[in-house]
């Protein structure tokens, strides 16, 4: 064939290629027949619609006629969106990094024709430059080295296949509390004592490490762990990764005090800040935290929600061919819109300079500048909505909105649990939008799609979707404390685990058992931006035991913590969520509210979202007979039929109590065990 196929497809990103003269194909069994046939290796493309590198890679070469001809005459080329098929792209990922090479995107890998890895990179320009040869002439060498050197091909395809195959389990650590400790005190030292995050440049969030060393902090009382987590997320907030004008958080930074972004934004990264800044806010009742979470379920609500309710993945870094020119400003925009007095004032606060401090423009930043008071900001918010006004007649960055499952659900949960915690029931509202539609429009029965857009679906969905779906439904059922949500996650849960559970190791593969078959089935142990399904799914699995009493559960989620010290081992800090699973099993707490109404119940509510932590599991019954009859508050009585609430741990419960104050008392640090630091 010898055209584009690309038309056909619904992803954003796909159908960015699809009048490149290059002759794409969708993944899928055709592609790789054609391949096979035509005895042409598969150049594989994966990137994403806001990424910065893949659109200069594009511009410069899959637009470029002259070398899409090189590309059509000696490769079969594949373009995979990362987001709509990370399994996809999980697999050719590590055979990169088996390569030696550190990974990125745009990702280019030389397949056979049966998909197997042979050769790969990341960027690669069309003219030599970097220290790099041009793209075409790595086309005609690869090309020439399948034709010619078939026995080096099969070398390198051997060594690849065996470097990213499944190995069996090496020798793990023991998941104790110890190995907790030991890993918290290790992690810390990553820390940039300066300006937060890990140390050096490029600077990401990693929400992950952060909710770590939070659970640190409440398991040992260790105040250089909740430090370090509050140092990060003080710098973000008022570093230029945060967008001062419409809110929500950009993917990272490109320095290390966190001024200049790589600006696309990723409901991702923003969904799990969101639940990280909740934490910080009912810990400290800093303005900057609780400012930060209205602004960003503003900016998710107002940008990124789709029709329906669900929400976007992600919007781009690039407007008209610049990567941030939708957001920079100069000194002269900033006093014509606000005049010379108002114009001067914010210019101050927010570090705009006639010379600017990025590429001659100013990224709007408050690094080093305290949150100001109320009057200033008022002042301040009054400039930015003028400012945003003009903004907004901007050439927008494209938004990617095709609905991601897994995504949705890390925003679904956030949104819920802060509307709950700071008294938005709109936000917990929104929440519930965005979950029906996942429920409705991305489910067949009891299974999930990944992505939909326009009425299409990618299908099965994958152990993510499951997993973030599944702590959503349980963070909605936390907010509401509706039947329905708890019965989800049951069902989602069992549905996870009849397609996707590794009896062998436990934990979760990827793909589903019944999903197309890829030259190896990848798994979801190892955290990335977003969580792993296996560390996720162990605390969804520890919160449904607790609620439904269902022993089954509870064994797993202990199957999968055990299994899980060869991961730890093999990289600890990609092994984050496992460890936060661990701390969640050896300290998880319930929290048993019973009273007439959830009215009734509200200040015991109230105190116990102040003051629960991490790791607490929150029921509300109207009698405490409807509890499970293993839980330890079962058949306990309410005082004198008033609103009562029980604080038990392991199968112990403590006295009732019917007052918030004594509720918090209950909740306590030293109540909970915690020990002073040891030097």
């Amino acid at each position: 064939m010898s055209e584009n196929l690309l038309r056909h497809e619904v992803s954003p990103y796909l159908l960015q290629h699809r009048d490149n003269p290059v002759h794409w194909r969708p993944w899928g069994p055709a592609a790789l027949s054609e391949a096979r046939a035509a005895g042409k290796p598969i150049l594989l493309s994966v990137g994403y619609a806001a990424c910065h590198w893949c659109h200069v890679m594009a511009h410069e070469s899959f637009e470029d006629p002259a070398t899409a001809a090189v590309m059509n005459r000696l490769f079969v080329n594949i373009k995979v969106d990362r987001e709509e098929r990370p399994d996809i792209d999980q697999i050719y990922m590590n055979a990169l990094h088996a390569l030696g090479e550190q990974g990125g995107w745009p990702l280019t890998m030389f397949l056979t024709p049966d998909g197997e890895p042979i050769w790969g990179g990341t960027y690669f320009p069309k003219t030599a430059r970097y220290g790099r040869p041009a793209f075409t002439a790595i086309l005609e060498e690869v090309a020439r080295v399948f034709r010619e050197e078939p026995a080096t091909i099969a070398q390198n395809r051997a060594a690849i296949l065996e470097r990213i195959r499944p190995q069996p389990a090496g020798q793990g650590v023991a998941m104790t509390r110890d190995l907790l400790d030991r890993a918290s005190a290790r992690l810390v030292g990553l820390i940039d004592t300066r300006h937060g995050g890990t140390t050096g440049a490029p600077k990401f969030p990693q929400a992950g490490l952060l909710e770590f060393l939070w659970r640190a902090a409440e398991r040992t009382g260790d105040t250089r762990y909740r430090d370090a987590v509050l140092l990060t997320l003080r710098a973000i907030c008022q570093g230029g990764i945060y967008d001062h004008l419409a809110g929500g958080f950009a993917r990272y930074a490109t320095d290390e005090r966190w001024l200049v972004p790589h600006f696309e934004k990723m409901l991702y990264d923003n969904g799990q800040l969101l639940d990280l800044l909740t934490a910080a806010a009912i810990a400290t009742g800093e303005d900057l935290f609780r400012a930060r979470i209205e602004e960003t379920v503003a900016w998710l609500i107002a940008e990124m929600r789709q029709p329906g309710g669900a929400f976007a993945a992600s919007i781009d870094a690039d407007s008209e061919g610049h990567e941030g020119r939708f957001y920079v400003w100069t000194h002269a925009e900033i006093l014509s819109v606000l005049g010379a007095e108002e114009g001067a004032f914010f210019a101050d606060a927010y570090d705009v300079t006639p010379a600017g401090n990025w590429e001659g423009r100013s990224i709007l930043n408050r690094i080093d500048r305290p949150y100001p008071d109320a009057a200033t900001e008022r002042r301040l918010a009054a400039a930015r909505a003028r400012l945003l006004a003009v903004r907004n007649t901007r050439v927008r960055p494209a938004t990617d909105d095709k609905v991601l499952a897994d995504w949705n659900g890390l925003a679904i949960g956030a949104l819920a649990n802060a509307g709950a915690a700071l008294g938005r029931p709109d936000w917990v509202e929104a929440a519930r939008d965005a979950y029906r539609f996942i429920a409705r429009e991305m489910a067949e029965g009891d299974r999930l799609a990944h992505a939909a857009r326009a009425g299409k679906r990618t299908f099965p969905g994958l152990a993510t979707d499951y997993a973030a779906m599944v702590k959503a439904a349980l963070d909605l059922h936390a907010a509401t404390f509706e039947a329905s949500y708890l019965a989800d996650a049951a069902r989602w849960a069992a549905t996870l685990r009849a397609h996707h559970f590794d009896p062998v190791r436990p934990g979760y593969f990827l793909s589903a058992d019944d999903a197309e078959a890829l030259i190896l089935r990848p798994r979801s142990d190892h955290d990335e931006a977003t969580p792993a399904a296996t560390g996720l799914m162990a605390r969804n699995l520890l919160r449904l035991w607790r609620l439904t009493g269902n022993d089954a559960w509870r064994a797993d989620a202990d199957a999968i913590i055990e299994a899980a010290g060869a991961t730890v081992a093999e990289n600890l800090f990609a092994a984050v969520g496992l460890l936060s699973s661990l701390d969640f099993r050896l300290g998880v707490t319930d929290i048993v509210i019973a009273a007439p109404s959830l009215a009734a119940a509200a200040p015991l509510l109230a105190a116990a979202r102040s003051h629960g932590g991490e790791n607490a599991v929150l029921a509300f019954h109207a009698d405490l007979a409807s509890l499970p009859p293993g839980h330890p508050a079962h058949g306990k009585a309410t005082l004198g039929g008033v609103a009562t609430a029980y604080v038990c741990r392991g199968e112990t419960c403590s006295l009732p109590v019917t007052g918030p104050d004594a509720l918090a008392a209950l909740l306590a640090p030293d109540v909970r065990g915690i020990q002073p630091a040891v030097p």
